[in-house]
């Protein structure tokens, strides 16, 4: 049982999967005030850009990283990723019509900006800071 649970959490598809349905149903809750189906294409939307995102961020910082040397190895790569990040998100959910986009990015982004963060520290402190 252990084995199939550890499997599933390093599964890729599993994390894209999980970050489509919880982001997509995210955005629809942040839409709902509004007249359907605008909810629903919102969280189509989101849940795409999420399972896109989930799929991309670690490889992002993985190539930022090595180019960066010090401190700044900790701090530029997720900076980079999460301001291309929101910079991606708010200019699509503009041009799908979502009607609450910074309610509808708001989760999506302290969940990547966090992810990135604890993955930058992770790889820098498995590399040495300062090397």
């Amino acid at each position: 049982m252990k084995s199939v649970l550890r499997d599933w959490a390093g599964s890729g598809t599993v994390h894209v999967l999980f970050a489509f349905l919880a982001m997509g149903g995210w955005a629809v809750f942040a839409n709902s005030g509004h007249a359907m189906p605008q909810p629903l294409y919102s969280g189509l939307l989101q849940g795409a850009l999420s399972a896109g995102l989930t799929l991309f961020l670690k490889s992002v910082i993985d190539a930022l990283s090595r180019r960066f040397s010090s401190a700044a190895r900790f701090w530029a790569p997720p900076l980079i990723a999460c301001l291309g990040s929101a910079g991606l998100l708010v200019s699509l959910h503009a041009l799908g019509g979502t009607p609450e986009i910074l309610k509808t990015v708001a989760v999506p982004l302290l969940v990547s900006t966090t992810y990135a963060w604890t993955y930058a520290y992770s790889i820098s402190r498995e590399r040495g800071v300062g090397s």
